[in-house]
């Protein structure tokens, strides 16, 4: 599917954004976590804002699934989270500890289930994008240039999100179905920032609704680009990564449009931004819009806490954990330690502790003795999204997931302030991040150097940015991704990128597979 639409795929969008119904029913359609049911076609309808919006809701349902793969590809190949096989639990043909151990091909499970399934997943999102984009074109509604700009963005991003993961991939802009060779990933670099920096001057300040893109979306994906386009618009040979040229004042620059715009502001709750109501917070740029409708949320309790913690969609599934390293190197006076979950262990439908299946207490440990045979309660587990215990099954926890927040913003301006040798700047900020999550304030030293700084920056955005898909870049941007570290020797450096999936290159054989594999 890669190089371009299949039939088969542009028929599925088309279906999705032209099915039946009445057009009486889009007036005030901003639901954006449901996928369209009215009959909207280019003919009868897209005159006006609301029926544009319908009609873009299939596009924006499709950043859904960056939630699985794109997910666990950027967590379980870091120190972040891991999946060890519990039983007969979690083996999956060794996917799951093969993603952790970086020994993936492009033929192995991960990359025919996984990798496989984020290419079609984000080339499918560029496909609904691409086939809206050409519909509102023919448009007279009067906000027509601003839904252009809002799918544009939208496009943007998936395609943001194959360019982190694969480097260069096919580029279409159009409905027409014909194979493309991949561009590289510095041209794809290029055409995301032009679209990005063309959709943000159109864009409004704020969006008409909760959940839809605004300027300051598209600021937010630039300014974490700049912050990696020595990755991002590099080389990666066999040998690894051959960096680009830095730009870390554009990063400044993006971050403080957001900053200094007056739409968002840090919650002074840590955890509130991470609710099944987080929709209020005042912190949240640019977020996946969940619901408690079946299929139409996130699974992120499920996949962490015990069978027996709560009875959501038949009880969770005891599979995502962490590694003690990552747990102990919280400080215990933070409160973002207490995302994790370690120690005797309680139901979240009565408060009163629970057992393993066995009848036992039950006990996260903070350490794992092998990975590949692993008890039930061994490893401490990620609850940052607690689960939503009214919710009809597994796959319907409505806590929004927030791609970018206003905080990452500080710590991207502090990290390009720090590379620039004003570190000074920089350390005043991360304790500007820091002073919310101690009580009394444990600031960092001021007399840090840079490269102390550096490392300071690392730690800091695991603590705050933990189970939000963040660490794989910045392990690869700062250091230690394909280092060795518990249950996982050295990988080799090219792995900074994923292989093109086999299954892809079968597809289309203009394809030409990543270094290294």
């Amino acid at each position: 599917m890669p190089t371009s639409m299949p039939q088969s795929l542009r028929r599925r969008a088309l279906g999705a954004l032209l099915f039946a119904g009445s057009l009486g029913a889009v007036q005030g359609c901003t639901d954006l976590t449901e996928t369209p049911r009215d009959a909207l076609t280019p003919q009868n309808a897209f005159k006006t804002d609301e029926e544009i919006l319908a009609g873009s809701a299939s596009v924006y349902a499709q950043l859904r699934r960056t939630q699985w793969a794109y997910y666990n590809l950027s967590e379980i190949t870091t120190d972040e989270q891991i999946v060890p096989t519990r039983g007969s639990d979690w083996f999956d043909n060794g996917r799951w500890i093969e993603i952790y151990r970086h020994t993936w091909g492009a033929n192995s499970g991960s990359a025919l289930d996984d990798m496989n399934g984020l290419w079609n997943d984000m080339f499918s999102g560029v496909a609904k994008a691409n086939l809206m984009i050409s519909v509102v074109e023919t448009s007279t509604s009067p906000t027509k240039d601003q839904n252009l700009a809002e799918l544009r963005t939208l496009r943007a991003w998936f395609y943001y999100v194959l360019m982190d993961m694969f480097g260069g991939v096919p580029l279409v802009t159009s409905t027409e179905v014909e194979a493309r060779p991949r561009v590289s990933r510095d041209s794809l670099f290029r055409f995301i920032e032009n679209e990005l920096n063309a959709a943000r001057t159109v864009l409004p300040e704020r969006a008409s609704a909760y959940g839809r893109v605004n300027r300051h979306v598209a600021n937010a994906i630039l300014a974490n680009m700049y912050l990696n386009a020595r990755v991002f618009q590099g080389t990666v040979t066999a040998a690894g990564l051959q960096p680009a040229a830095q730009r870390w004042q554009n990063a400044i620059d993006a971050a403080d449009r957001v900053i200094n715009s007056g739409v968002y502001s840090l919650n002074s709750d840590y955890r509130a931004n991470f609710t099944a109501s987080n929709s209020s917070s005042p912190e949240l740029i640019f977020v996946i819009n969940n619901s408690e409708s079946p299929g139409l949320g996130n699974s992120f309790p499920q996949r962490s806490l015990h069978y027996n913690q709560h009875g959501v969609g038949g009880g969770p599934w005891n599979g995502f954990a962490t590694i003690a390293e990552t747990y102990r190197s919280y400080n215990a006076a933070d409160v973002r330690r207490g995302v994790w979950l370690a120690g005797p262990q309680v139901s979240f439908a009565t408060g009163q502790p629970t057992t393993d299946r066995a009848g036992a207490p039950l006990v996260f440990t903070e350490t794992i003795g092998d990975i590949t045979r692993a008890g039930e309660g061994e490893g401490p587990r990620l609850n940052k999204f607690s689960p939503f215990l009214q919710a009809p099954d597994g796959d319907s926890h409505p806590h929004d997931f927030p791609y970018f927040r206003l905080a990452e913003m500080y710590m991207i301006k502090a990290e390009a302030l720090n590379e620039l040798g004003r570190t000074a700047e920089a350390i005043t900020i991360l304790n500007q991040i820091r002073a919310r999550a101690f009580e009394p304030d444990q600031p960092l030293a001021a007399s840090l150097t840079q490269a102390q700084t550096r490392d300071a920056i690392l730690r800091e955005r695991l603590y705050e940015f933990a189970g939000e898909a963040k660490r794989r870049q910045d392990m690869i941007r700062l250091g230690g991704f394909t280092a060795a570290r518990q249950f996982k020797n050295a990988s080799e450096a090219y792995r900074v990128l994923f292989p093109i999936p086999a299954t892809q290159i079968q597809n289309n054989p203009q394809l030409v597979q990543n270094a290294g594999y």
